[in-house]
């Protein structure tokens, strides 16, 4: 009798699945809700101006404050902490009144914490001021004070709106939670449309401030009829004793004190600003929402969808560092597909961008050139800062919160360090305007970025194997880019006299073009892929 010897089965290779409609769909919220967030800052450029009045700072620093309690229990340390453990019962047969118990448990616990921060905050703000601008004083520190108090409640309600996010993502419902903000926007742009003619400068930013109230509650309000009907096993209690509950918390922990460091970068540029020329800090504020946003649409979005899906993953040691590794180097690609023409754009075209967004009203010709000189110091280290997300996702998909955390410390310490070096004495070094240290602020910061980026990337490599991008994609990214800004430029200045807006159509929209042609015909697959999409095709 003989018998068969039957080879050894390869084990199948762990199927990835794909998140490109997911982060299109988180995209596409987040795009909706900035766009508004653009025409917002806008009409606040009109109407509050920059350098010609106290408003602007005033308002620019007094958000700065209540949003340091919207990131640090809002969305970023939440969905670090909360989406991995919850996505992880939801993938598991009969978790579903678990689910429940922890989501419950979760909110209960954090709407507590955020009430009381929202109390010591409103009492303190007299407080907090000289620490967060110390440049202010007299009447543009008494007005800052009024409206971080009129602020801080709305910044209580975006954490709980924050928790709404991440049991929405966890069910893979992204449109919802990244349009919400639209409503927040919408309600902003209402009262400057409103009142932005009628009002002086002071009341209309007192006036703003309620906006914006009113619009963090129209936000988690939208998002909560939703929210019940996913959970109807949820159960609001103060269980922390709870296993799940417990791993949570425990995940925040480190999270939160890493946002609290990634804030104190931001405070302290902020701070530095504060002891620039009247209007950095104002100017400083605009220009983020434009650098952010590539940052939001491509970095977030990607991050974002792909949190939950490396969350679920199930098998061997070495099954899960295969998908990890597929996911990330995907999502790395496509994030630098879109991040590294906006890098190139802000860096060449930046004046056209702040010129068409903001330049009317009490914001002038002097403001916009400042405003270009912010966005050509973000350009340093917008890439950094991208990929770093997706970085920080996998870490945390792994229920490894700690690992960013020494990493954002290094990258806050070297932010202030840089920072103070590049926005006061350098400027007096080079005998040139005390102004361009907001430039040498943006541009430090990414010097730092691109030092933790690289420390993020090269212990997870350790961990899970190569990750990264390839040299020559990179290379090939930015030569196209480069050819688009020159193609733009050329425009740019063979027609100085158009419209703001008409010029910006067509150096934008020729940079845009030539672009996407060199990609293409460079069979870069990202290239090909949304060619694809745009045309209907797959």
């Amino acid at each position: 009798m003989t018998s068969t010897v039957v080879p050894p089965e390869t084990p199948a290779k762990p199927r990835v699945k794909s998140t490109g409609g997911a982060a299109a769909l988180v995209a596409t919220g987040i795009l909706a809700s900035r766009a508004l967030g653009v025409v917002r800052q806008s009409l606040m450029a009109r109407y509050l101006g920059a350098t010609t009045g106290i408003a602007a700072d005033a308002f620019m620093a007094a958000f700065k404050i209540p949003n340091l309690l919207q990131n640090l229990f809002g969305e970023g340390a939440l969905s670090a902490s909360f989406i991995p453990v919850y996505s992880n019962l939801l993938a598991q047969p009969d978790a579903e009144d678990e689910a429940g118990r922890v989501a419950g448990a979760v909110a209960a616990i954090l709407a507590l914490v955020t009430a009381l921060l929202v109390l010591l905050g409103v009492l303190l703000a007299p407080y907090l001021i000289p620490v967060i601008a110390p440049g202010f004083s007299g009447e543009k520190r008494e007005l800052t004070i009024r409206l971080t108090r009129i602020l801080f409640p709305g910044a209580g309600i975006f954490v709980l709106g924050a928790w709404c996010l991440g049991v929405l993502n966890s069910h893979r419902r992204f449109l919802l939670s990244y349009a919400a903000p639209v409503l927040w926007n919408v309600a902003m742009i209402a009262a400057l449309i409103g009142f932005g003619g009628r009002q002086d400068r002071i009341s209309l930013a007192v006036t703003l401030g309620w906006a914006s109230v009113v619009g963090a509650a129209l936000q988690f309000l939208v998002q909560l009829p939703m929210v019940l009907r996913l959970i109807p096993h949820l159960r609001l209690s103060l269980d922390y004793k709870r296993e799940q509950v417990r791993r949570v918390l425990t995940n925040f922990t480190p999270v939160f004190f890493s946002r609290g460091i990634v804030q104190v970068s931001a405070y302290v540029d902020q701070l530095l600003a504060s002891l620039l020329p009247q209007g950095m800090v104002a100017l400083l504020g605009y220009a983020v929402t434009v650098y952010t946003l590539p940052v939001s649409l491509f970095g977030m979005s990607i991050s974002a969808a792909e949190l939950p899906e490396m969350s679920s993953v199930l098998g061997s040691e070495s099954e899960i560092a295969s998908v990890l590794r597929s996911r990330l180097n995907a999502g790395l690609r496509r994030i630098a597909f879109f991040v590294i023409p906006s890098a190139a754009a802000f860096l060449a075209l930046g004046d056209v961008i702040a010129r068409a967004l903001f330049q009317s009203g009490r914001f002038t010709v002097t403001d916009t050139f400042f405003t270009w000189g912010i966005l050509a110091g973000s350009a340093v280290g917008l890439l950094a800062s991208t990929l770093g997300r997706l970085y920080s996702s996998t870490y945390y998909a792994l229920h490894d919160t700690r690992t960013p955390l020494r990493f954002a410390i290094v990258r806050v310490l070297l932010t202030t360090v840089l920072g103070y070096a590049f926005a006061i004495p350098l400027p007096r070094l080079l005998a040139i305007d005390p102004r361009w240290g907001a430039a040498g602020l943006t541009a430090s910061a990414g010097i730092a970025g691109w030092i933790e980026f690289l420390l993020l990337r090269s212990r997870l490599n350790r961990r899970i194997g190569v990750t990264g991008l390839a040299k020559s994609y990179v290379a090939s990214l930015w030569l196209s880019a480069a050819a688009a800004a020159g193609v733009a430029l050329m425009i740019r200045y063979g027609v100085p006299n158009l419209h703001r807006f008409v010029l910006a159509v067509a150096v934008l929209g020729s940079f845009s073009l030539v672009f996407g042609a060199l990609t293409v015909a460079l069979n870069i697959p990202e290239a090909r892929a949304l060619l694809n999409r745009v045309s209907g095709r797959r």
